[in-house]
């Protein structure tokens, strides 16, 4: 019998915010130094006994604008990527873009910066994967409701295929869950459970410590 291929797609954002929740929620645990190929095995039991963890892709991007107020946060990001690399997840990093945004109160005028193409890379990835038959259940680790029209698509152009929505912690919608089939939410005492070792030790030999600050 053939295995079930499960690969996941993991919105970096929404999974970050709700491993912040949930390190406030557990009273200081350390959640956020998260081991993704670890903590996706642990799930595939529900997808049967023959499912297989096919591949894992981690968007995201680096938040270079705040490079000279608050080094540490891009530097931190850094460091768990390369931890994630190592266990075999692919990062696809994209962009911060600046808006100009005005009050609608006061009249003044001011900057933001807003991630920019990660639903549109996720979307793609999701496409390519099914209809290179790359992976037989696709499983979208995200709550944000931008990417239902991506579901949608995958679900017409793909229709042999399965795709689901493993929701972090806090973060199930509740829309995307009835459009589904067999979605689960994921728990805050998984993300203890799979932590990286620190120091993690790289293939190369390299130590990576967690940041001390988180």
């Amino acid at each position: 019998m053939s295995s079930t291929r499960v690969s996941f797609l993991v919105d970096g954002f929404n999974l970050y915010h709700s491993v912040k929740k949930a390190e406030r929620d557990l009273g200081g645990s350390t959640t956020r130094w998260l081991n993704l190929r670890s903590l996706f095995t642990s799930y595939m039991h529900l997808f049967g006994r023959e499912a297989d963890l096919e591949e894992i892709y981690y968007f995201s991007a680096l938040a270079k604008h705040l490079l000279s107020k608050k080094p540490d946060v891009t530097k931190r990001h850094k460091k768990y990527i390369r931890c994630l690399e190592d266990v075999g997840v692919n990062v696809e990093l994209n962009r911060f873009k600046k808006k100009t945004l005005q009050c609608y109160n006061c009249g003044n005028r001011f900057t933001k910066h807003e991630e920019k193409e990660t639903d549109v890379a996720i979307a793609v990835r999701l496409i390519e994967l099914l209809m290179e038959d790359q992976c037989d259940i696709a499983v979208l680790v995200s709550g944000d409701t931008d990417l239902a029209p991506a579901f949608r698509t995958a679900q017409r152009l793909a229709p042999s295929k399965a795709v689901t929505f493993a929701f972090p912690y806090e973060r199930k919608n509740n829309e995307l869950a009835q459009m589904a089939s067999n979605p689960f939410q994921m728990k805050k005492g998984q993300y203890v459970k799979h932590q990286f070792n620190d120091p993690y030790e790289l293939s190369d030999g390299t130590e990576v410590h967690m940041p001390s600050s988180w």
